[in-house]
């Protein structure tokens, strides 16, 4: 059963991976993973900030269909489902044939990063069309009360009980991305440790004000 978070958003598990919560910034975009592999292209884009959580996205949809996450463009023939985080640093030509090689063997291709890839500044012109093709779909940065979410589970997984007020006033002075509201909640846990204290909202205000 979902696990009862303060806020009235969906819980899901991430397929093995962390527990993956629900918001409207990433409604749209969850919505397509779990369509796969009823997706009207081959490949898919999933596009938005640094901290929207495309990365955590793309790990979901590893878990469920047993795709690779490749770094570097692969010897010989690729996998049937493959994961490519931010890409732009790959030669374009590779980048081509990894598309098509996948096209023409009925695989699948995931692609997250900040930029739409029909945005991104391709000199090939048929890696530039390939590109413009493909469907994109956007993360948005999490608002408060997703940031709210995430951080009572992380502190939860920690074996800290952290009320409303601490996690609204956090929320309202980080950085709004999942990145922050981790390294918060790391400063906040050390802190409290630290202390030999539970977490108050003093602590969580001397860990912002020096943040």
């Amino acid at each position: 059963m979902p696990r009862q978070l303060p806020l009235d958003l969906a819980f899901r598990p991430a397929f093995g991976s962390a527990d993956f919560v629900l918001a409207d910034s990433n409604r749209d975009a969850v919505a397509w993973i779990d369509r796969w592999p009823d997706w009207p292209s081959h490949a898919l884009a999933i596009h938005g900030p640094k901290g929207s959580g495309k990365t955590h996205l793309a790990h979901v949809w590893r878990a469920r269909c047993d795709a690779v996450i490749l770094a570097t463009p692969p010897d010989g023939a690729p996998p049937l489902r493959v994961i490519l985080d931010e890409p732009q640093g790959w030669p374009e030509t590779a980048l081509l044939h990894l598309y098509n090689a996948l096209r023409e063997a009925g695989g699948h291709l995931l692609v997250v990063s900040e930029l739409p890839p029909a945005r991104w500044p391709v000199a090939l012109p048929d890696l530039a069309s390939r590109l413009a093709s493909i469907p994109a779909v956007a993360l948005q940065a999490p608002d408060d009360d997703l940031l709210i979410a995430v951080m009572a589970k992380q502190f939860a997984d920690r074996g800290l009980e952290v009320n409303d007020d601490v996690l609204r006033y956090v929320a309202s002075r980080i950085e709004r991305s999942f990145a922050a509201a981790a390294e918060m909640v790391a400063r906040i846990d050390r802190a409290a440790l630290a202390e030999q204290r539970r977490v108050t909202l003093a602590v969580a205000k001397a860990c912002v004000m020096t943040s």
